[in-house]
């Protein structure tokens, strides 16, 4: 049996706001989350004849939409082509931190922030990242934004975010390591 055509305009009209909110607090990309809300309503319409209605709509329609960000983040794990890539100087061949290049255990009582010297260092530091690297770097990690916000203020895409941020902190770090760390 065919979905009747006035309950699917209803539930595209009542659901799918939330459905998009929920999608795109899991994936952080607009685009995505609208694709995958999309597709959950076309499955929902494909299957609704396994709609027993034990549940109500939304709940089902929830159920479909992480389905299928489930499935995206799978696909993704399992494509080489879309995760960082990782520099060879830092991890090796199994993805994991080499063993001179791990990142040390800060003593939690010690706040670097506080050393005039540090943030001396710091600011050097950053100064000598790309202007996009370190206006994500102080977004994010100095003025506390999510990624969403820091993708509006530069004008990019969430791919390309993580892939700033990723860069910046191994750069930064490795300044760091030879101007403060000695």
């Amino acid at each position: 049996m065919a979905i009747p055509e006035h309950i699917i305009n209803e539930w595209v009209e009542t659901h799918t706001g939330a459905l998009c909110d929920w999608a795109y607090y899991k994936l952080t990309d607009e685009e995505l989350a609208k694709d995958l809300v999309q597709e959950t309503f076309i499955t929902a319409c494909l299957k609704y004849e396994s709609f027993e209605g034990k549940s109500n709509a939304r709940t089902w329609l929830f159920s479909i939409l992480n389905h299928k960000i489930m499935d995206h983040f799978r696909k993704q794990f399992r494509s080489p082509t879309d995760r960082l890539d990782r520099d060879p100087e830092y991890f090796g061949d199994d993805d994991r931190w080499r063993d001179d290049k791990k990142p040390q255990v800060w003593d939690a009582d010690i706040h670097v922030l506080d050393n005039a010297e540090f943030v001396k260092v710091l600011d050097g530091c950053m100064g000598k990242l790309p202007v996009q690297w370190a206006s994500a770097l102080q977004l994010k990690y100095l003025s506390g934004k999510d990624g969403r916000e820091v993708c509006k203020k530069l004008n990019i895409t969430t791919a390309n975010y993580w892939q700033v941020i990723h860069r910046a902190k191994l750069q930064l770090r490795q300044c760091l390591e030879l101007n403060w760390f000695k």
